[in-house]
């Protein structure tokens, strides 16, 4: 929770008040609101809920209640200003942290809260998941670089060459979990899932590659498209990722507030859905399913077991992902080879949220805890699941098990992709990553 604290303000205590109630996109809240939001949600679970006290401003529940106004409309909501946000954000941690030494007793639904400290555990990781989309507004203002990066770690990019894909071969696994105490309810329960055999490409799919497609005519090419995929293109005018453009023969990006050369060994970023499964196509290949993705992640073969992560059970280090905005760019592909997936697939976790090609639904036995409106209002043909984290997700809301989702038009969240496809019914086994 502190951790998530000094994140929140890092990210806004370097913009002045106009940066903070100004708009920056339609599509994204003033940050003023996303800090007092941060502050009501915890308010409401760590002081009413879990710790059975009153409420400290019962009054801005509805003014900050996502469901009620839509992002666009914030801006002209009556929010606290920035030096109010930071009172009732140190007003209300002063409190829950009281709750956190001295749980009261509790049965019933406030047991289930505090059991294993989930609800403390539920708010760290929404105010990290406001962070990293608080991140996503720094890429989308406008203005001169506020954010810097630590000294770029030591990946241990391969520099040999690493197969395409890897081979996962078919039978069942465990898909989600019911025994991480912090595990949110779209992740539960666990549940087996028979999968036949599919190559899954061993790293995400670089923006080289993704150069390749627009040199093709990709975007200019319909056969490539869903057909939803083809009109949005169309309407929108879309011919790159988004922030990137052309001078010459050179690709540029704009990324939290410079510009430098598109660098050809990262993953892409910043691409849709339709994207994603256009470059798909066009490449002889397709989206993998949500089952598939965490098949890769998480299966050990050798125990049968399913891992909390990639490379194994323990927390998440510096030699495994590129989580936490320690970086503000992707790491380039083949890194972290110490986080490797059994099946040899890299940078599964962090770096690119993934897409996959399913729709967001619940699991078979799920139920909704503590609230509907996490999960379950979203279920449906709407929503494409994302999975595996961005290099501006937290550890505490990044694991093998965690599902992400959004509308397949969206473009400005921390995603990319990677590709996969049917086994050959009597290929060769994949060749080892180095």
């Amino acid at each position: 929770m502190e951790e998530a604290r000094r994140r929140t303000s890092a990210l806004t205590d370097r913009l002045d008040t106009g940066e903070l109630t100004a708009q920056h996109s339609p599509l994204m809240s003033p940050l003023v609101w996303d800090m007092a939001h941060i502050a009501s949600q915890e308010d409401i679970w760590l002081l009413r809920e879990a710790g059975g006290l009153p409420a400290l401003r019962g009054d801005l529940d509805t003014l900050y209640d996502a469901f009620r106004h839509p992002r666009a409309d914030r801006p002209a909501l009556p929010l606290l200003g920035p030096d109010e946000a930071r009172r009732y954000l140190a007003e209300v941690r002063a409190s829950a942290l009281r709750v956190l030494e001295a749980p009261p007793a509790a049965r019933g639904r406030r047991a289930r809260l505090l059991d294993g400290h989930f609800v403390f555990g539920m708010i760290a990781q929404h105010e990290q998941q406001h962070d990293e989309t608080m991140l996503a507004t720094h890429q989308l203002r406008r203005g001169p670089a506020v954010l810097d990066d630590e000294t770029p770690p030591d990946t241990g990019a391969c520099r040999a060459r690493l197969p395409a894909d890897v081979l996962v071969p078919a039978g069942p696994f465990t898909q989600g979990t019911s025994s991480d105490p912090w595990a949110l309810d779209n992740e539960r329960p666990a549940h087996t899932v028979e999968l036949p055999a599919f190559r899954l490409d061993t790293t995400p799919v670089s923006n080289a590659a993704f150069q390749e497609f627009i040199e093709d005519g990709g975007y200019e090419r319909p056969e490539w498209w869903h057909p939803e995929g083809w009109r949005h293109r169309v309407r929108q005018g879309l011919t790159a990722p988004l922030f990137w453009f052309r001078e010459g023969r050179t690709w540029l990006r704009r990324r939290f507030g410079r510009t430098e050369e598109v660098p050809g060994d990262e993953p892409v970023l910043h691409v849709c859905w339709y994207e994603a499964d256009a470059y798909a196509r066009w490449a002889g290949r397709r989206l993998p399913t949500e089952a598939e993705w965490e098949k890769a992640a998480r299966h050990d073969p050798a125990t049968g077991r399913s891992l909390r992560h990639p490379w194994g059970d323990r927390d998440a280090g510096a030699v495994h992902a590129n989580l936490g905005q320690r970086q503000l760019r992707p790491a380039p592909v083949g890194s972290y080879p110490e986080g490797a997936a059994p099946c040899g697939a890299r940078q599964l976790l962090g770096d690119v949220w993934e897409w996959t090609s399913s729709p967001f639904t619940g699991y078979p036995g799920f139920e909704a805890f503590p609230y509907r409106e996490y999960s379950e209002v979203f279920f449906g043909d709407r929503y494409r699941v994302l999975r595996g984290g961005s290099f501006g997700t937290a550890q505490v809301a990044c694991r093998g098990t965690f599902r992400n989702w959004d509308l397949p038009v969206r473009r400005q969240i921390f995603a990319g992709f990677r590709t996969a496809r049917d086994a050959d019914p009597a290929g060769p086994a994949a060749p080892e990553a180095v």
